[in-house]
C-alpha cells in the first residue's frame, strides 16, 4: 500500500493540479512530452487526470477528491510518487494556457 503523502505535500500537489488547464492539452515533464486530459466533476470536488507520453510508453492516471475530511489522492495502479512527480513538474505548452 502506498504511503499517505504528508499534508503540506498534498497541499502543494493540490495547488499544482489546480493550476493545470482543464480539458486536453500538451506539456512537458522531466524532458518528456505528454498529452494530458484534466476533467473536473462535482463542482470541483473531484478531478481526474490522465497523461500519456507522446512517442513513448509512460502512462499516468489519478483521481483527486476534496472531501469534508480533507483532500485524498488516488493514483490508478501506480505509485503516489509517480503521480506527484508528474503533476509537480508538468509545464503545459504555451498554447495550452
Amino acid at each position: 500500500m502506498a504511503r499517505k503523502p504528508e499534508q503540506n505535500s498534498l497541499d502543494a500537489f493540490e495547488t499544482a493540479l489546480e493550476a493545470l488547464p482543464s480539458g486536453t492539452f500538451t506539456g512537458r515533464s522531466q524532458h518528456r512530452r505528454y498529452i494530458v486530459t484534466k476533467t473536473t466533476f462535482c463542482s470541483g470536488k473531484s478531478v481526474k487526470l490522465v497523461a500519456e507520453e507522446l512517442g513513448g510508453t509512460d502512462y499516468i492516471s489519478l483521481n483527486f477528491y476534496r472531501l469534508q475530511g480533507g483532500a485524498r489522492l488516488f493514483p490508478c495502479e501506480m505509485s503516489t510518487r509517480k503521480v506527484f512527480d508528474l503533476v509537480m513538474t508538468l509545464r503545459p505548452d504555451q498554447d495550452a494556457a
